[in-house]
């Protein structure tokens, strides 16, 4: 049974520079919302402030959005029944990860 998941991450970067590190770090989080395994993915940006995105490996789809405020970036997927499983690991993967794009250097 599929499984939404949401993660919202703060930022002090303001709208563009966090648009450019996510288009700059996509690949970081594709994996962290794959649980490391081997996922197609096909991503394009709906607006300038929403990149939207399905994955498929595996028999299963994963399809989401993410978008970017003034303040938080927030991603939502909806994981399929094989990463449902584990969407609590997922979700702490994509986080961190998303943290780890965001913080201000």
């Amino acid at each position: 049974m599929a499984r939404p998941v949401t993660v919202t991450i703060s930022h002090d970067l303001g709208v563009q520079e966090a648009r450019n590190r996510v288009r700059d770090g996509f690949d970081k989080l594709k994996g962290a919302m794959t649980g490391g395994m081997m996922f197609k993915f096909d991503e394009h940006w709906t607006s300038d402030d929403q990149l939207s995105f399905t994955a498929k490996g595996l028999g299963q789809t994963i399809t989401g959005t993410i978008d970017i405020f003034p303040q938080h970036v927030r991603i939502e997927a909806m994981l399929p029944g094989l990463l449902a499983a584990i969407a609590e690991t997922v979700t702490g993967q994509v986080e961190k990860e998303g943290r780890l794009l965001l913080e201000k250097k």
